[in-house]
């Protein structure tokens, strides 16, 4: 899959996400590159690998370029020996809601206690109904993103929110 990812970023307010969820799987996520706002990661999703390319975001964190192709687990593995230090764990719950579905991750480890949703648009102009479980919007503040938790986890901020 590759082409313009679209998407705002939330904090949640609730677990009603949880009884609200379709699906979910857990993640581990690190990072052999990052930088200047281009990523690349590579992913365990429960039983799949993957290797995502991100680009930088011009338009204040809202959109930007994303490669990714599944990988096998073995390659993963190995791939994970050439991760920058810092793991991401995560459960995600896949929510849908008035025609889109909004991403629940709720992380582990040093980024206890954060839960963070996103929604993909199809276009910037876009303007899903939120679900009421969440709270402020933090499209572009980069403290959320994964590549900046796995270097400054929420554990060292979350007394400064």
């Amino acid at each position: 899959m590759s082409g313009l990812e679209i998407e705002r970023k939330f904090l949640v307010r609730s677990s009603d996400y949880k009884r609200l969820a379709h699906k979910s799987y857990r993640i581990k996520q690190g990072y052999i590159c990052s930088g200047g706002g281009k990523t690349v990661r590579v992913r365990q999703r429960d039983d799949q690998g993957f290797l995502t390319i991100k680009g930088p975001s011009l338009d204040g964190g809202l959109s930007r370029y994303e490669f990714e192709k599944e990988i096998s687990l073995d390659e993963a593995a190995k791939l994970f020996d050439l991760c920058e230090p810092g793991i991401i764990d995560k459960t995600r719950y896949l929510v849908d809601y008035e025609g889109y579905t909004f991403e629940v991750d709720e992380f582990y480890g040093e980024n206890d206690g954060l839960v963070v949703a996103e929604v993909e648009l199809k276009s910037v102009n876009d303007n899903p109904k939120l679900p009421p479980f969440l709270a402020q919007e933090v499209t572009g503040d980069r403290r959320y993103y994964n590549s900046h938790l796995r270097q400054n986890p929420f554990c060292n901020w979350k007394d400064s929110l």
